[in-house]
């Protein structure tokens, strides 16, 4: 399944990434953390690494190492901005619970 990003996220992508030295595109990753078990990981992907998995959206690369795929599988990624708050959310179809604070959550 592939990970996408919706119009929006991909605008603020492009303008991020056009401040920046040459980066290859978008890297998400999932990482063990929080009380609810897992967080998201979102950088500016410098190099692809060999097993890397290449996605395509809006004309942005997304970049995801093998052990984070399965996790993000399904994965939409809008940015939203909510009064004072901004940055990306997440709607990803293999999470089973979020924690409170909605910074991590479990699959």
């Amino acid at each position: 399944m592939p990970i996408t990003l919706t119009e929006r996220a991909a605008r603020h992508v492009r303008d991020f990434m056009s401040r920046e030295h040459n980066p290859h595109g978008l890297r998400l990753a999932v990482k063990p953390t929080g009380c609810s078990g897992y967080m998201y990981v979102v950088e500016l992907a410098e190099q692809v690494q060999e097993h890397d998995q290449v996605f395509e959206s809006h004309g942005i690369s997304i970049v995801v190492d093998p052990q984070s795929l399965g996790y993000l599988e399904g994965t939409e990624v809008d940015y939203a901005r909510e009064g004072l708050n901004e940055g990306f959310r997440f709607d990803n179809p293999n999470v089973t619970a979020t924690c409170g604070c909605g910074e991590s959550f479990s699959l």
